[in-house]
């Protein structure tokens, strides 16, 4: 799935992603260690993966929509 940066807190690593229809996803700071990358901007695309449901949903993956992510998808 794909959504564009809201927040990101370069200290902690933490931050969300905006999908299309408006809906805000957390990600925490372990899913961005596991992308490899060093710093994300708000507005930028990014693919997340995702666990949970409704309210509980939160980015477990968090990478550049033109990078592969942790399963080569």
């Amino acid at each position: 799935m794909q959504g564009t940066v809201h927040t990101f807190d370069a200290a902690t690593g933490a931050g969300s992603v905006l999908l299309d229809d408006g809906t805000a996803i957390p990600f925490p700071a372990s899913a961005f260690a596991a992308s490899g990358l060093r710093l994300l901007r708000p507005g930028q695309r990014v693919r997340i993966d995702v666990s949970g449901e409704g309210p509980d949903r939160v980015a477990v993956f968090v990478t550049i929509a033109t990078l592969r992510g942790p399963g080569g998808m």
